[in-house]
């Protein structure tokens, strides 16, 4: 969809995951495509040393956000809105369903 845009499937991929869920770690989004987490690390990397991303350490993990001082940040929202919108409901269903429950009283860690 957005691969010739944003230069690869697995760019399109992360844009894609973070556009529908607001925020995203590499292995959350590695296993939620089936991709190499290094090939998302890399992708995120770029991507935040380009300006487009940041991230912020959550214990151990590094959480990214779109970044938003980004210069065109209103038209890369409505661009991943928009290709969100004509993506299969397979897809839309895998992104939008976002599962996290509180840990278990008393649970190890």
């Amino acid at each position: 969809m957005l691969e010739a845009v944003v230069g690869s499937e697995g760019a399109e991929r992360v844009l894609l995951f973070l556009a529908a869920r607001r925020q995203g770690y590499a292995l959350e989004i590695a296993n939620t495509f089936g991709m190499s987490v290094s090939n998302v690390q890399k992708h995120l990397e770029r991507m935040e040393r380009d300006g487009l991303l940041v991230s912020d350490k959550v214990g151990r993990t590094r959480v990214f956000v779109f970044n938003p001082r980004y210069m065109f940040k209103e038209e890369v929202d409505s661009l991943l809105t928009k290709a969100l919108s004509f993506a299969p409901a397979v897809l839309k269903e895998q992104l939008l369903l976002d599962r996290r429950r509180p840990r278990r009283k008393g649970k190890p860690l």
